[in-house]
């Protein structure tokens, strides 16, 4: 608990304090957000606004989360570090796919950055080699919600994993399009799942096999994503002084499937990540009305959030409403999970 609460701080310091030189630095380098011409007009006065602040989150994640551990594992001979690293390496590779698209958009002047195809590519290849990785230690079972039983997926368990980690990096990425909405979902999901954690470590030994042993350090790396993005809304809140690009959003994204999935508790992200589904959801059926329905939309403007947006809801209102949605559903599911 102590290690969570650290590494919290320690993340949330981290951005605080190098936000006053990496943002200049942004800005020196060019390196500014590109407004898609089809967005909201309101958001074209954010042009040249700095971007990739993602760098910040990344790094606040990662030494927030391994200075506790390492200082945990030289005591017990660092077998916890099979459960953090990888959770750290999904992280980071993710936000690595976004640099590079961040990188292209912005210095390269092309507003679309990496080809789909290679965007595909990438994230199908770290969510393969990631998800033959939880078969081979944790195993194929999966918690069913609001029950005390597991479900043992078997071979089915590959293409799930597979599914649900760029599902999620996707959807993550969709909801990263107003001031403090990514950060402050995440941040709120992040908590709720360093309870979790917390929890399961507490009750791995009379719990029975649902639940898993040795993981109080993915509770550090909750609480360390959790302050990365407590630290960053100083910064990404409305009005943004910093985006956090595709670096930021494609490595919270890879952040959020991982904690979905080394806890086993997969489905409860359904719930607690509502947010982030509907607006990967919303942007399908957008999409497939227009297509399909003689080019009819649903909504306004896709993903949901612009829709609220142009429905005259502010930006602050907006964040606040995801933010709090989230919460109302993360306790749900504590309530449900923590007996």
């Amino acid at each position: 608990m102590n290690n969570s609460i650290t590494a919290l701080i320690s993340a949330a310091l981290i951005v605080i304090l190098s936000a006053p030189f990496v943002i200049p630095l942004l800005r020196k380098l060019k390196l500014g957000q590109n407004e898609r011409e089809e967005g909201p007009q309101s958001h074209k006065v954010k042009q040249g606004t700095p971007s990739m602040g993602g760098v910040m989150i990344i790094a606040a994640i990662v030494i927030a989360t391994l200075i506790p551990v390492l200082f945990t594992c030289f005591g017990d001979g660092g077998s916890e570090l099979q459960f953090v690293l990888p959770a750290l390496l999904v992280t980071v590779a993710y936000g690595t796919v976004g640099f590079l698209d961040d990188f292209i958009k912005v210095r390269m002047k092309r507003n679309l950055g990496l080809r789909a195809y290679q965007k595909l590519i990438a994230q199908f290849g770290i969510a393969l080699v990631f998800s033959l990785y939880l078969k081979n230690t944790l195993g194929t079972e999966i918690y069913l919600p609001f029950t005390n039983r597991v479900w043992d997926m078997g071979w089915l368990y590959i293409p799930f994993a597979m599914f649900l980690i760029i599902g999620t990096v996707n959807a993550v990425n969709l909801t990263d399009g107003l001031d403090g909405l990514a950060s402050g979902v995440t941040l709120v999901y992040s908590m709720a799942m360093a309870i979790i954690f917390l929890y399961i470590q507490k009750a791995a030994q009379t719990q029975g096999e649902i639940y898993i042993a040795s993981t109080g350090n993915l509770c550090v790396f909750s609480a360390a994503t959790a302050g990365a993005c407590l630290g960053f809304l100083a910064y990404n809140a409305y009005p943004a002084k910093v985006f956090m690009g595709d670096t930021g959003s494609l490595a919270l994204g890879g952040a959020v499937s991982v904690m979905a999935l080394m806890s086993r508790s997969a489905f409860l992200l359904i719930i607690m990540g509502f947010c982030f589904l509907m607006s990967a959801l919303s942007v399908i059926l957008q999409v497939g009305s227009y297509k399909l329905r003689n080019k009819k939309r649903i909504f306004k403007m896709a993903p949901i959030h612009h829709h609220f947006e142009l429905c005259g809801m502010s930006e602050s209102a907006i964040v606040a409403m995801y933010m709090i949605t989230t919460a109302i559903l993360c306790l749900i599911c504590l309530g449900a999970y923590i007996k």
